[in-house]
């Protein structure tokens, strides 16, 4: 690795290090926990010394990206501080593993503290595990109960409407009024099993969240049923079926960034199983329909 190259990528790394560093400091600022804030404050000064030390070796200051910044800032806000920094603090080097190592021994050579930096992104890592606390990641249960048991029965009983009804305004007014009813059930069954079970702390809000993310699924899954043509059965299933698998990589991802953990294998476990249940159901319609002879 020449010199040229070597420069442009601890020129990278020293951005990303001032990036991190304004973001920890804004972040940080919109934090009422004082414990959290206390350790995104630390963490910020030890990307300025992270900073510092490669600007020893470039000599040159380097601009941050006020646009990423403010994204990062922004997804803190709408999905959590957790998600916004996981997001944000990916393993330094990039390469593979052979390059990677390649790049750090070529870099020991004129920056000896980079052993220490690589260090010190661990610790990273570690303190960011333990200030998670937010309220959402808390009752992250009582949500995938309510989204895991949306997606499991209600495109199960959608793709079994959609074959015995063949009409988007009967298929909609059955999954309003089912929908509904499950929502209040869910949100019920949760809070008296979190009351039984704690004691009844915080069995409101864990009910709240369920019957919620319950719900939201609900709609989102109805919503072509609603506003596609009465005879469009057929797409609505198939745009349906779309939102739903949407659904469950959107949320597996947002829990694999959150949790580090693998979001294909949860993201198929979840697909598989809503999928074959909406594949059953769709050939319970048929047979109901054929073998009853009801023409709805």
């Amino acid at each position: 690795m020449n010199g040229q190259e070597l420069q442009r990528k601890v020129l990278r790394y020293q951005a990303k290090e001032i990036l991190e560093k304004h973001v920890y400091e804004k972040i940080a600022s919109l934090i009422k926990k004082d414990a959290d804030k206390a350790t995104l404050l630390k963490i910020a000064a030890e990307e300025q010394r992270h900073y510092d030390i490669w600007k020893r070796y470039t000599g040159v200051d380097v601009k941050y990206s006020k646009v990423r910044a403010l994204y990062y800032v922004l997804l803190a806000r709408l999905l959590g501080y957790t998600f916004a920094i996981k997001r944000m603090e990916s393993p330094l080097y990039k390469e593979n593993a052979g390059e990677a190592v390649e790049v750090i021994e070529a870099l020991e050579t004129v920056v000896p503290e980079v052993k220490s930096i690589l260090i010190d992104e661990e610790a990273h890592e570690k303190a960011l595990i333990e200030i998670i606390d937010e309220e959402k990641l808390r009752y992250v249960g009582s949500i995938v109960l309510g989204l895991n048991d949306a997606l499991v029965e209600f495109t199960g009983s959608l793709a079994g409407w959609t074959f015995a009804m063949q009409s988007n305004r009967l298929i909609a007014l059955a999954g309003l009024i089912t929908g509904v009813s499950a929502t209040l059930s869910m949100a019920s069954s949760e809070y008296l099993s979190v009351r039984h079970e704690e004691g009844g702390k915080n069995a409101l809000k864990s009910a709240s969240y369920t019957g919620f993310a319950y719900l939201m699924t609900v709609m989102l899954l109805l919503l072509p049923y609603l506003v596609l043509p009465d005879g469009a059965y057929f797409i609505s299933l198939g745009i349906m079926l779309l939102l739903a698998i949407s659904v469950i990589a959107a949320f597996n991802y947002y829990i694999s960034v959150t949790r580090t953990i693998s979001f294909k294998k949860k993201f198929l476990e979840m697909s598989l199983v809503s999928l074959s249940v909406a594949a059953v159901s769709f050939v319970i319609g048929l047979l109901v329909k054929r073998f009853l002879g009801l023409d709805v």
